[in-house]
């Protein structure tokens, strides 16, 4: 339980935000090492811009995120 503490169910992400994805099985988180965003058309890479083919299952805010 306590790997979760700071992972948000994928249902429940924000369109538009840089986020941190996960996949979380068997109690491993394995996230992305770059801020993702969900589109209208799924799910992107910030930093390139390219969307990603991933199913995640879990979402945070980017540690590295800068208020606006």
């Amino acid at each position: 339980a306590a790997i979760l503490r700071d992972w948000h169910p994928i249902s429940t992400e924000p369109f538009d935000r840089d986020l941190q994805v996960s996949v979380i099985e068997e109690g491993e988180v394995h996230a992305l090492a770059f801020p993702c965003r969900r589109t209208q058309d799924g799910w992107m890479d910030v930093t390139t811009r390219k969307p990603i083919l991933i199913d995640p299952t879990h979402w945070r805010e980017w540690p590295n995120r800068t208020s606006n």
